[in-house]
């Protein structure tokens, strides 16, 4: 699925408190959470050690990273919505993240995206989107979080 437009300043403001739409689904797999684990030195046997984590964990398997599941807003947000006319954007920071069920390796993670708000800044705006993150096939989101951009004109 192409992801939405959205053209400008403008075109912004007018779709606050709209569902944009889904990214695709993306499935995770163990080599992406043994890499985020080597990124981040998150080496706690629930992610990693897929033998133990069978034995031993309450999921059954391995699990991502809950920072794992949230750090793949700038993968799959694009897919969903892409702004124009502006000539760079910054992550801002997040008002309220929550993990709620966890994300099993090899199951198939997407996104949604509510524009919560649009706000001037100098030379820009401040974007607020509810992101929810959910593992097909799951009825409960595995991570939903009030995530906040800037983008410069």
């Amino acid at each position: 699925m192409a992801p939405r437009i959205i053209n400008g300043t403008a075109e912004l403001k007018s779709l606050v408190g709209e569902h944009l739409g889904y990214s695709e689904w993306m499935e995770i797999t163990q080599e992406r959470v043994n890499l985020f684990a080597d990124a981040t030195g998150d080496h706690q046997w629930i992610h990693i050690d897929v033998e133990r984590a069978k034995k031993e964990s309450p999921f059954g398997g391995p699990i991502a990273h809950g920072y794992l599941t949230l750090s793949l807003a700038p993968v799959l947000l694009p897919q969903v919505a892409i702004t124009t006319g502006f000539t760079m954007g910054v992550n801002y920071g997040c008002n309220k993240v929550r993990f709620m069920s966890p994300v099993p390796v090899g199951a198939k993670l997407r996104l949604g995206a509510v524009l919560k708000s649009v706000d001037d800044i100098a030379g820009g705006v401040q974007t607020t989107y509810e992101l929810v993150f959910e593992c097909e096939g799951n009825a409960k989101p595995s991570c939903v979080a009030e995530c906040i951009y800037r983008s410069y004109e």
